[in-house]
């Protein structure tokens, strides 16, 4: 029976690693740390999702749409009120000149945008390039598309997490149909600098590919410059920009993100977006319209967040974790080596019942098998998008790790 089921599916879990050598599909590494976690009783450091809600008005706002009967279908492209706002957001932070009717999407989070964009853009025969790591909805969405999944790695220096140009520049070739670039990056916390940009746009030129580019995490930077890769020359017309506000906002739940760039390829997106949920998120996207045009609330979850990533960094350093501080994003990396863990699957795995803290292997995000996955085997992700009081007690249970080595 399972032979006769096959299908892009079971590549997709393969591409994930979920497949197990019986056909059956595994719970992803998430789903067991937060089943683990919660069974344990321990603090989640693993999934980012943040345990406040975001500001009190933003949800007064999706009340009061829900009120006033924004409860039926929005139209499909997001409704003009929030594609306007979108478009203002990219001119006021980064001078780009969008057109709210045909150059903006509104999608079911970034998510839909993704899978969107890659089913729409890429098929078999296509090869797709990724960062490595990657989140792994990356790599699921270009198997279900039939394409060939290529990465390319970020190395981990004492810094930073740095692109792998002369990696980057084998990779690109004719083949190449969309260039992947997540950055502000989950997992490692890296923003790539202008000069990794301009060589990804150099590849993308040289092959004729179209970049897509996810940032979720633009807003959440500390002390590093985002730069979209569609404000480089020669670059908006064969770029699609994907974003979303539950990052920016936490309000992760309320799944709305959308995707912007050229006319015709974002016109090839809507058709296949039409086919997945059509549309969604009718009162939370006046919501949202409305947060955009609001810069105070992203600078104050940033700087929230910058003091809790100190907090996290200098915990797990005093623990002895080996520690890359992140320039972006909610997660930090820190490697488990130093503590005699070498294999960081197996230290979350223990972690929940050893000090009663979840994290997640950044192996999960690479490709299964890969050299990169092979030289991050010992690092683990933590988040830092949690109540100080919630970090100060991990750390505190984080701790414990250094008196328990050589015996566990």
């Amino acid at each position: 029976m399972t032979s006769r089921l096959a299908g892009r599916w079971q590549d997709a879990a393969r591409a994930t690693g979920l497949l197990r050598p019986d056909g059956t599909v595994a719970s992803t590494i998430f789903a067991e740390m937060t089943a683990l976690a919660a069974r344990t009783g321990a603090l989640n450091l693993g999934q980012g999702f943040p345990d406040a809600d975001g500001p009190g008005d933003i949800k007064a706002a999706a009340i009061a749409a829900i009120t006033d009967g924004h409860n039926q279908y929005p139209p499909g492209a997001g409704i003009p009120e929030l594609r306007q706002a979108v478009a203002r957001h990219q001119h006021r932070h980064y001078g780009l000149d969008v057109d709210p009717d045909t150059e903006v999407l509104i999608t079911t989070g970034a998510t839909e945008a993704l899978a969107a964009t890659i089913l729409a853009l890429a098929g078999p025969g296509d090869e797709v390039i990724t960062l490595e790591p990657f989140y792994d909805s990356h790599a699921a969405s270009i198997a279900l598309a039939g394409a060939t999944h290529v990465t390319v790695p970020l190395v981990a220096g004492p810094h930073r997490f740095a692109l792998d140009l002369a990696a980057l520049e084998a990779a690109v070739t004719d083949r190449t149909r969309l260039i992947l670039v997540n950055t502000p990056h989950n997992p490692t916390g890296t923003v790539l600098t202008r000069a990794e940009l301009e060589a990804i746009a150099a590849a993308a030129r040289r092959s004729g590919a179209i970049v897509v580019t996810d940032e979720v995490y633009e807003h959440l930077t500390y002390g590093a410059d985002h730069v979209p890769i569609a404000t480089l020359a020669g670059m908006a017309e064969r770029t699609l920009t994907i974003s979303s506000a539950g990052k920016t906002f936490s309000f992760t739940g309320w799944k709305i993100g959308w995707v912007h760039g050229p006319a015709d390829l974002v016109t090839a997106v809507r058709t296949v977006k039409q086919f997945l949920t059509y549309s969604s998120g009718a009162p939370f996207q006046p919501a949202i319209a409305r947060a955009l045009d609001d810069d105070a609330a992203p600078r104050a979850l940033a700087a929230s967040l910058a003091a809790r990533r100190d907090l996290l960094v200098a915990g797990l350093q005093s623990a002895g974790f080996g520690v890359v501080v992140p320039q972006g994003t909610y997660f930090v990396v820190a490697d488990g080596a130093p503590l005699g863990f070498d294999d960081g699957t197996e230290l979350c795995r223990r972690l929940p019942e050893l000090v009663g803290v979840a994290g997640i292997p950044v192996s999960a995000f690479c490709a299964p098998g890969s050299p990169t996955a092979a030289v991050l085997a010992s690092r683990v992700r933590f988040t830092f998008v949690k109540s100080e009081a919630t970090l100060v007690e991990a750390v505190g249970r984080l701790g414990q790790l250094g008196r328990l080595r050589g015996t566990v």
